[in-house]
């Protein structure tokens, strides 16, 4: 069996995880701009505020921060600093042949915190509350990443 192919069930296991989190990541750019779109707020550039199709009654101050849409930009950017590091840690850690229940583990629980650390993040709720989520996710990252350095390790030894 190929390690980088669907009949590793890690790998599957991987690409689905993955693909949630590319899709969670881009779909935050949407949620920001329809949050734009609802409270006509948050816009941030001059011709943002011009009279479109999709802008047909610009209003005064539509353009500058708005902690309503700003909210959702730090989601996202959180995001770009984060699930990347998760991309490449975890398909280095599918080619370690790690057992599928520690992947399993490892990549849903992943996704949860992410999921999480949205929620925690969309409703407000207070730092620790996000920052456990945020940390427990690293910590996965951080695990994961560690196990390939122990496998390739004991490889050029």
């Amino acid at each position: 069996m190929q390690a980088l192919s669907f009949s590793n069930p890690v790998f599957a296991t991987y690409s689905i995880a993955a693909s949630l989190m590319i899709l969670k990541t881009v779909g935050m750019a949407f949620l920001t701009v329809l949050r734009m779109m609802q409270i006509k707020a948050g816009y941030r550039s001059p011709e943002d505020a011009q009279r479109t199709l999709l802008n047909p009654k610009p209003v005064p101050g539509q353009v500058g921060p708005d902690d309503r849409v700003d909210r959702f930009r730090r989601i996202h950017q959180n995001d770009l600093e984060n699930v990347p590091f998760f991309l490449v840690a975890g398909l280095l850690f599918v080619l370690t042949g790690p057992p599928l229940i520690a992947a399993q583990m490892l990549f849903y629980g992943y996704v949860l915190t992410r999921l999480l650390h949205f929620w925690a993040y969309a409703t407000g709720q207070i730092h620790d509350v996000r920052a456990t989520f945020w940390t427990l996710g690293v910590l996965i990252v951080i695990g994961m990443t560690l196990w390939v350095i122990w496998v390739a390790a004991t490889v050029v030894s």
